[in-house]
């Protein structure tokens, strides 16, 4: 029986990226729909658990894809609501990316540090990607700065947080000033910049005289770097007595966890791929 592949993704188009990975990770058929909304999910979901049976729904999975991260969480809720009992499938949520490259950063900072030892700075902690990122990071220990440009939303996703794990050992911080960012910077061992393509977040001067600063990971793909100086190909490359990963550095681990969850998306009809899932998928297929 053929592996399905059925891709809701919440653009007008739906990402081709996501369609190669899953070929390449051994879907055999891919249907992909954009536009999708919690709304109008529903009768697409049930045109997925009703046409085979129980006991062939292994066979077929969902992915939720799309770059509004936000409207991604909306249809996977829709979804995880729409199936029952025995008509489930797997679903897989990735919108933008956000859960897979967030647990690829993790596991290469794992490599490095033990975060329950560890202070972390979450540069734009308060996107899709940096949010994922502290929530993780707070899973394994670790102390975590979530900086913003704004205090307040800093606050409000330390509440968002609050909801999910245990947000006591988070600090909000706003990194908009020089005062700021040379507070939120004071003792931490790993900095992470999360921010948007072509921004950068925080200078080589400034991340240079970080004292005890031991592992930079910039997430920015596009130039200028979130982290001044980082590499997009760095991969645990010393630049000044740090170790630094680039978005491509990190981007391998990525598609490793990418593939092997649409892989095992097809193994039981009851998979959920979140945040956490992907995380700790990732957590046993990398050497430690």
């Amino acid at each position: 029986m053929k592996k399905i592949l059925i891709q809701f993704d919440t653009d007008s188009l739906a990402s081709t990226f996501d369609r190669v990975v899953a070929l390449d990770a051994g879907a055999d058929e891919i249907f992909s729909y954009g536009g999708i909304t919690p709304e109008n999910v529903e009768p697409l979901v049930h045109g997925a658990i009703f046409t085979r049976s129980p006991s062939d729904l292994m066979h077929t999975a969902i992915f939720i894809g799309g770059s509004n991260v936000a409207a991604g969480e909306a249809v996977y809720e829709r979804v995880k609501k729409t199936l029952f009992g025995p008509f489930s499938v797997s679903i897989m949520m990735d919108s933008n990316g956000s859960n897979t490259t967030a647990a690829a950063t993790v596991l290469c900072a794992m490599h490095h540090l033990d975060l329950a030892e560890t202070s972390a700075l979450v540069l734009a902690g308060t996107g899709p990607v940096g949010f994922r990122v502290a929530q993780l990071l707070l899973s394994q220990g670790a102390r975590v700065s979530l900086a913003s440009r704004s205090l307040d939303r800093s606050k409000a996703a330390r509440d968002r947080l609050a909801k999910i794990c245990d947000s006591a050992k988070v600090t909000p911080c706003e990194s908009s000033t020089v005062a700021g960012l040379d507070a939120a910077t004071k003792g931490v061992q790993l900095i992470v910049a999360a921010g948007a393509a072509g921004a950068e977040l925080i200078a080589e001067d400034q991340w240079r005289s970080v004292a005890g600063l031991k592992l930079a990971i910039d997430l920015n793909a596009v130039a200028p770097a979130g982290i001044g100086s980082v590499e997009v190909m760095d991969k645990a490359t010393e630049r000044h007595g740090v170790m630094t990963y680039g978005a491509i550095g990190v981007g391998g681990t990525k598609m490793k966890i990418h593939h092997a969850a649409v892989r095992r998306l097809f193994e039981s009809n009851d998979r959920h791929f979140d945040t956490t899932a992907l995380f700790e998928l990732g957590h046993h297929l990398l050497p430690r």
